[in-house]
């Protein structure tokens, strides 16, 4: 690119001040006094440049006295007009990762001034019409917007677009230790300050008689609050102490609820949060976000205060399981709290887990287990794990716990990659020979097929839908975008889920065929199809209902491996998965025996079989096989000293079943010269009964 000369530097300045900031906005904003005159602006930007593209003196806009200045020089060297009183050239911005900036200005700065952060400065722009230096034309600002082409990407920030209440404050201001301002995604300005601890006003011992060694016996203590709640007088918050017992105690405002954030610290012992930006707290901690919505509704049932209380050296029912830190958590505001919109978080940072997996546990004070002992359950809490801290997210008040549990026996990282290598392989290829196998029978077989022809492009489909959502889940889940997570894990389970029905959907076709009662069944196919498709919807809309689907971790035993969109929780994902395929197991695998039996049975009331009727039977035994998903038992054996073998069979066979059932399509039907579908006997016919194939 060439250097530009000063006329260039007036019309780049002026095209992208245009550009990067809207012309109404000039006309109307008010400059630092309060007045209608528009405020200066600072132009910046990440990049290092080598050589001189912008005037480093102030530029001014005679008809309205606004004035430019450009601190983007050579080799980060100062700007002449960042000699002036007029800018506050103090301000740097640094690229933080895709897309996301962070600028060291404060809500002072900004108020003085406007800035521009420019992405990519080494523009040159050709437009140069005449009015570019008529500055004192009526129309000057017009014309030049108009005629001036795009220009680079450029960001705006001021005082008014960037707030510190915004609802992506929690994402781009983790891990921002001072007060700054973040540029993220689409270009959101978001004020990010640093988070402020604050003393409670008092401090409340209260001596126990007995020190509660498990959550029956913390119940007990819970019901202490109230009476404490008289000592605070005139104070809104109090740190309490029971022996080792940790908490505190506040006030709830009658009216104009806010949220209201406690941290619970090695050092400073028990603080409030001033400021909403809590994401940014360094060192150990426990984090308690009660949303204004609890308080409100609390007070609305009469509720008074606030009450949070750490229990320590708490242990769990289960021997090979433990509480994080060996403790419970009590949240109390003198009224029953439940299905928040809004959850409390109760966030533990700097956790190491040791290659335990973590729940989010809770127990509402009464439930109880067949031993009589305290009934922990997930429901109502949501378990998230980002970087090294672990956060609750629940819907309710009562007791809380993160339990631990041993991790399941994890495969090596190399066997992962090779299990993941021949994954994408099969399923890839299996999708293409699906979409093939689904063309060939809406473009020539369609008006041909038969019911069990029917049956299978059904099943084609929802094993397209399977293998799709698959390939795709992992980079869905990176991109960190809850929503599409959660709607590429129920569509990824629907998939399984249909693909499981329409292997019950074939065998309860074939049971029917050998039965000769298809034909009797009115509206057949109808009832098929609405069976297939419907029943796999209502799981998954179940759980959608129930916030089940989340992203989660795949570990090997060197650690995390990677990520996926799936159920998040284990005991669903057994009960409903695991169970739901043993239902059709046990239904197709009963068929599978009776159908090899017919055909292994034939030749005894025939004449013995040939060479090729035997091959024949062969490849119709290994078809059914695959055709009634039986292949997906192996699942069942990844338990001990077959877990690694069968993975790699399980992952072999499933991932390449929608390959195998294609040539089992294509073998099975053919079309010869005439256009008729001619169909190929699968095992020699008696004078009773043909066992035959059923793509006719």
């Amino acid at each position: 690119m060439l250097l530009l000369d000063v006329n260039h530097w007036w019309m780049l300045a002026v095209k992208l001040l245009f550009y990067g900031i809207s012309l109404s906005n000039h006309i109307s904003e008010g400059g630092p006094n309060g007045d209608c005159t528009p405020k200066n602006t600072l132009f910046i930007s990440p990049e290092t440049l080598n050589a001189q593209y912008f005037p480093s003196q102030t530029i001014y806009l005679d008809n309205n006295g606004t004035k430019l200045c450009f601190n983007i020089q050579p080799n980060n060297n100062s700007a002449a007009c960042c000699n002036e009183n007029n800018f506050n050239c103090s301000i740097k911005v640094k690229i933080e990762g895709p897309g996301k900036y962070i600028l060291n200005a404060t809500e002072e700065i900004l108020s003085k001034q406007d800035i521009v952060v420019m992405e990519n400065p080494q523009y040159n722009s050709s437009c140069m019409p005449s009015q570019v230096y008529n500055k004192s034309s009526p129309g000057f600002l017009y014309n030049i917007h108009r005629c001036l082409n795009e220009s680079t990407k450029s960001i705006r920030v001021n005082a008014d677009n960037c707030s510190d209440n915004s609802a992506n404050t929690g994402v781009a201001c983790k891990d921002v230790t001072e007060t700054h301002y973040v540029i993220f995604e689409n270009k959101t300005c978001v004020l990010c300050k640093k988070p402020v601890l604050k003393s409670l006003d008092k401090e409340i011992n209260y001596t126990l008689t007995e020190i509660p060694t498990s959550p029956e016996k913390a119940k007990d203590v819970m019901n202490v609050l109230s009476s404490l709640f008289k000592n605070l007088g005139n104070a809104s918050t109090a740190a309490v102490k029971m022996g080792n017992i940790t908490g505190l105690i506040a006030k709830l405002p009658q009216e104009n609820q806010t949220n209201m954030n406690f941290a619970f610290t090695k050092n400073s012992g028990v603080n409030s949060v001033e400021e909403d930006n809590s994401n940014s707290l360094t060192g150990p901690f426990r984090l308690m976000k009660i949303p204004k919505e609890a308080s409100k509704m609390a007070v609305e049932r009469n509720g008074s205060f606030l009450g949070i209380l750490l229990f320590p050296e708490m242990h769990a029912n289960d021997s090979i399981k433990y509480y994080l830190n060996s403790e419970i958590v009590g949240i109390e505001m003198g009224a029953k709290i439940q299905n928040l919109s809004q959850p409390i978080e109760i966030q533990y940072s700097n956790v190491d887990k040791k290659g335990a997996n973590a729940s989010c546990m809770s127990w509402d004070g009464n439930s109880t287990d067949a031993n009589g002992k305290s009934l922990w359950i997930t429901d109502g809490c949501q378990t998230v794990e980002t970087n090294n801290s672990i956060t609750c997210q629940c819907t309710h008040l009562t007791f809380f716990a993160i339990l631990m549990s041993p991790p399941p026996v994890n495969i090596s990282a190399s066997d992962v990659n090779s299990l993941t290598y021949i994954t994408s392989i099969g399923c890839g290829l299996s999708l293409f020979f699906l979409i093939v196998g689904l063309f060939m029978h809406v473009l020539v077989r369609k008006g041909k097929a038969s019911e069990a022809t029917k049956i299978l492009m059904n099943l084609f489909v929802a094993m397209l839908i399977l293998n799709l959502s698959f390939l795709t889940n992992e980079s869905i889940s990176n991109l960190g975008i809850k929503g599409a997570c959660v709607a590429i894990a129920a569509v990824l389970h629907y998939g399984m889920l249909a693909t499981f029905t329409w292997f019950f959907m074939q065998a309860l076709h074939l049971y029917l065929s050998l039965r000769r009662i298809c034909t009797e069944v009115k509206h057949y196919m109808l009832k098929i199809c609405v069976t297939g498709w419907v029943i796999p919807a209502v799981v998954v809309i179940a759980l959608l209902a129930s916030q089940k689907y989340n992203s989660i971790n795949i570990n090997t035993n060197e650690g995390k491996a990677a990520t996926m969109c799936w159920i998040s929780d284990a005991g669903i994902h057994q009960g409903v998965n695991i169970g739901y395929y043993a239902v059709v197991f046990v239904f197709t695998l009963s068929v599978f025996i009776l159908t090899v039996r017919q055909i292994v049975l034939m030749p005894k009331a025939g004449k013995a079989q040939d060479k090729s009727s035997i091959k024949s039977n062969t490849s119709t035994i290994l078809g059914l096989f695959l055709l009634l998903g039986i292949t997906w038992a192996f699942a069942f054996f990844s338990y001990g000293p077959l877990l690694l073998a069968s993975y790699y069979i399980f992952t072999i066979l499933n991932s390449f079943q929608g390959f195998f059932l294609f040539i089992y399509y294509y073998k099975s039907s053919k079309i010869i010269g005439d256009g008729k579908v001619h169909t190929q006997s699968s095992s020699t016919a008696t004078s009773k009964t043909a066992v035959t194939s059923p793509y006719g």
